[in-house]
């Protein structure tokens, strides 16, 4: 909740944290873990098609060094993504349409989830393929983005089963 308040702060229009955030707290909870999952960022999604480079970085200080300084924060305008995605993953994408169309073609698809939280402090979910996976501890490739190479690259990396060993993934 801390990072929610904090990210909502900011007064973005269209926004959320999500993949790995999400998918870790869930997991975690479902394994009975009373300490969470050590997480290499928090992901805040958002959408801004009029925003100027840079903004990311300019949000992601705020959040680091006034709002929830100790948070390891990763901001990006999914808006922007198609401008830069080509040089650091070697394959265009084409623009995205919504912060909801960002989601959908996120690595897998239990991790294709945000979250924010409103005014109300009532919590608002994105999960455009579900929320099947996430709760069934399922990891398969989401084939809109992520080539089958950088899926198995990415279980590899995340370690899934030995971090959750309830966790089933699916077509490597």
């Amino acid at each position: 909740m801390p990072a929610l308040r904090a990210a909502r702060s900011l007064g973005l229009e269209s926004w959320c944290i999500g993949a790995g955030a999400i998918r870790n707290l869930v997991w975690d909870d479902l394994h009975g873990y009373q300490n969470p999952s050590a997480l290499t960022d928090i992901d805040l999604a958002f959408f801004d098609p009029e925003a100027t480079p840079g903004l990311d970085q300019e949000l992601q200080g705020r959040l680091q060094q006034e709002l929830a300084p100790g948070l390891p924060w990763e901001v990006t305008n999914q808006a922007l993504v198609h401008t830069w995605f080509e040089s650091y993953f070697g394959h265009a994408v084409e623009p995205l349409q919504s912060l909801e169309d960002a989601i959908a073609t996120w690595p897998e698809f239990a991790t294709s989830v945000g979250v924010s939280l409103d005014a109300d402090d009532q919590i608002q979910v994105i999960a455009p393929h579900g929320l099947d996976d996430l709760f069934a501890m399922r990891v398969q490739r989401n084939p809109r983005r992520v080539s089958l190479e950088t899926y198995r690259a990415r279980v590899q990396e995340k370690r899934y089963k030995e971090r959750w060993p309830r966790v089933t993934v699916l077509a490597l």
